[in-house]
């Protein structure tokens, strides 16, 4: 087990904050919006391995800081085609990118999302909470990936066919299609359309009716949902990463 004390502070890109059982994770870079690179890559596996391991969470809150939740827009004019990594750094973004999603899911405790602007880079991480909740000013795309050149295996090959079905999923990540709040309830991504400053408000609501629940009632149903979650990664996460690799070992045109 880990004592919250032992962790809480630990990462620089996490904000946690603990009220009678109910955890809440704010995500950031500097105090500012989460601008996604190697830190918050491998802080999160870690954070969300402690934060699984600690028995006293209850139920998890995850959400952004300022007017964004994570990342930057693609610029659909982009050329630059990425630069060829080491050796080193692809195993280290294989190893991480298959943490990041299976500590996020063993956390054994019902999690909230409360997406509080876009979420231009890994949104699957909200997404894969049990509850999403959405700003009205937040809005999806996968910034990260195709559009910036690199092959979406990270995990966005997997959860949004999931999500949206397989015709929805492709054309969303081929095009760089951003989806606005709306359109995110209506395609079954969020539960809940809310104004940004209701959004946080609106998840402590939810958790503090969850953890009026019996403890074991709140960790198998987690999960049970998490389960079905994690049997499809399993399958398929760990060639999406090597599949975004060895294309980033391409030689640029001359």
């Amino acid at each position: 087990m880990a004592a919250f004390e032992s962790y809480a502070n630990k990462y620089s890109t996490i904000r946690m904050e603990r009220r009678n059982g109910i955890l809440q994770l704010t995500f950031h870079t500097d105090g500012g919006p989460l601008r996604w690179g190697m830190v918050p890559h491998g802080e999160f596996p870690d954070a969300f391995a402690d934060i699984a391991r600690d028995r006293e969470n209850r139920v998890v809150i995850m959400t952004g800081t300022g007017d964004e939740f994570s990342g930057v827009r693609a610029d659909p004019k982009t050329t630059s085609i990425p630069t060829r990594p080491t050796i080193e750094t692809i195993d280290r973004i294989h190893w991480e990118g298959r943490a990041l999603l299976m500590n996020l899911l063993s956390i054994e405790v019902p999690v909230i999302a409360a997406i509080n602007g876009p979420a231009w880079r890994h949104s699957e991480i909200p997404l894969l909470s049990d509850i999403v909740l959405a700003s009205e000013t937040a809005a999806f795309q996968d910034s990260a990936h195709f559009m910036s050149n690199m092959v979406p295996g990270d995990g966005m090959h997997i959860v949004y066919p999931m999500l949206i079905g397989f015709n929805r999923a492709r054309y969303f990540l081929l095009t760089g299609q951003t989806l606005s709040a709306q359109e995110a309830k209506n395609l079954g991504l969020v539960a809940e359309v809310l104004p940004q400053d209701k959004v946080l408000a609106r998840a402590w609501e939810l958790a503090e009716d969850l953890t009026k629940k019996p403890t074991l009632l709140l960790r198998y149903t987690r999960l049970m949902f998490a389960e079905y979650i994690r049997k499809r990664l399993q399958d398929l996460l760990g060639y999406g990463l090597a599949m975004e690799g060895l294309a980033l070992m391409e030689k640029p045109e001359a």
